[in-house]
């Protein structure tokens, strides 16, 4: 089994709280993160296919078309947005870095046919990330017009 990794950088602003928690609460759960206006990240995304490679190509994936699916599918519905507004399949769902990796999956994975979606790696900062693996996962939706 090989794995094939393609990394794209996007920006995007997001602000992190529940709409059924009181404020005091969010301040304490989400701290900064819950600044009303929101607050930016340069994010790194990474997405891994797995598989063997074609005997004509020798690729799993060709890198271009991985990176093609990449930025049609996600980036360019995320860079430079507010994801809180501006993203409509993250509607209604907190835009925490875990969340966002599972929304990213089920987007892509039927994209990708060639090899199979493995992994997707988030980085949020240089120090810090998430990782999935594309177990079932259910995102609770709230009511953020509240």
């Amino acid at each position: 089994m090989i794995y094939v990794t393609k990394k794209i950088e996007f920006s995007a602003a997001h602000r992190l709280f529940n709409p059924e928690l009181t404020d005091k609460l969010n301040d304490e759960i989400f701290d900064k993160c819950n600044n009303y206006n929101g607050h930016g990240h340069n994010y790194l995304l990474e997405i891994t296919v797995a598989g063997n490679p074609n005997p004509k190509t020798g690729y799993v994936i060709d890198l271009k078309k991985l990176k093609k699916i990449i930025i049609n599918e996600i980036i360019s519905k995320v860079d430079h947005k507010h994801l809180n507004y501006d993203v409509d399949f993250l509607r209604g769902i907190i835009p925490s870095a875990e969340n966002l990796v599972v929304s990213f999956w089920k987007i892509l994975e039927n994209k990708i046919t060639e090899g199979n979606l493995y992994k997707i790696r988030l980085y949020e900062t240089q120090n810090s990330y998430v990782e999935y693996f594309g177990a079932p996962i259910d995102i609770p939706v709230y009511d953020f017009s509240k």
